[in-house]
C-alpha cells in the first residue's frame, strides 16, 4: 500500500495524504464511466495535456472497447469492469513512478459526474 505525502501552502505547511490505491480505483471507475458519454472527447483532451499522450491513447482504446462491447452485447456490464480493472492498475503504476501526477489524477476524477 502506497501513501504520498503533500505539503499544502496556506499559512502555514499542513501535510495531506494521498492514499495511491484509493485515488486509483476512484480514478479507473469514472475514466471508464467518462469513456461512455457525449463528453468523453473533451475530457480524453484534459487527459491528453495533464498525463500525456501515452495515457490518452489507452483511454481512447478502452473508449473503442466500452462501444465495440456495447454493439456486441447490449451494455454487458463484463466490459466496463474488465475495463475499471486494467484502469486501477494503470493508474496505480503511474502514481508509484510518477507520484507528482496524483494531482492531475484527482483533478480528472472530480471532472467526472458520479452516478
Amino acid at each position: 500500500m502506497a501513501f504520498i505525502a503533500v505539503w499544502v501552502h496556506d499559512d502555514h505547511m499542513t501535510p495531506t495524504v494521498i492514499h495511491q490505491p484509493r485515488v486509483a480505483w476512484d480514478g479507473a471507475r469514472a475514466f471508464v464511466r467518462i469513456a461512455q458519454t457525449p463528453n468523453y472527447q473533451a475530457f480524453a483532451d484534459h487527459v491528453y495535456h495533464r498525463l500525456g499522450p501515452e495515457t490518452f491513447t489507452q483511454l481512447e482504446e478502452t473508449h473503442e472497447r466500452l462501444l465495440d462491447g456495447l454493439i456486441r452485447s447490449g451494455g454487458d456490464r463484463y466490459v466496463m469492469d474488465v475495463e475499471a480493472g486494467k484502469w486501477r492498475v494503470r493508474l496505480e503504476d503511474l502514481l508509484r513512478t510518477r507520484p507528482n501526477l496524483a494531482d492531475a489524477v484527482l483533478d480528472l476524477t472530480a471532472m467526472v459526474p458520479r452516478t
